[in-house]
């Protein structure tokens, strides 16, 4: 039996959207609703490490450990020249998994002087010495992000 090319063109339309979602499923579809509500900074202030997830100009998933800092009720983070802040400068929304549980964001990046001192300052608090030593390697002028909602 011949099967005609629009039955042979539907079918392999449905696999392909099977395949995918089986993809999306297995690593983890980072495609939030975008009225997702932040964290409540004040609850997670204290922990020491979370992962920002990135995705490289590749449209690759990039997953990485970094720090928070909650100054005024709000969530920031920082970075050198890194990848991941690469990738935040093409396109701001990320992820932010924190104990488990994942916050789709938006990243607004910080130039006012007065607000980068006191988050400098929390990060310096909250990390003591290792972000001492972790300065050369960032670099003494980070980019620092506020984190928002997606849909402010």
């Amino acid at each position: 039996m011949v099967r005609s090319f629009p039955s042979f063109v539907s079918i392999a339309a449905c696999l392909l959207a099977l395949a995918l979602t089986a993809h999306a499923a297995h690593h983890g579809d980072h495609a939030e609703s975008a009225a997702a509500p932040p964290p409540d900074w004040a609850d997670v202030a204290a922990v020491e490490e979370i992962e920002v997830l990135t995705h490289d100009e590749d449209g690759a998933l990039r997953e990485t450990t970094i720090w928070l800092a909650v100054v005024d009720g709000e969530g920031f983070v920082r970075t050198g020249g890194s990848s991941w802040g690469q990738n935040l400068e093409r396109d701001p929304t990320l992820v932010l998994r924190i104990e488990g549980e994942e916050f789709p964001l938006r990243a607004e990046f910080i130039e006012d002087e007065s607000l980068r001192e006191r988050v400098t300052e929390t990060f310096r608090e909250k990390y003591g010495f290792s972000d001492v030593l972790i300065t050369p390697i960032r670099g003494s002028n980070p980019m620092i992000m506020r984190m928002l909602p997606r849909d402010s």
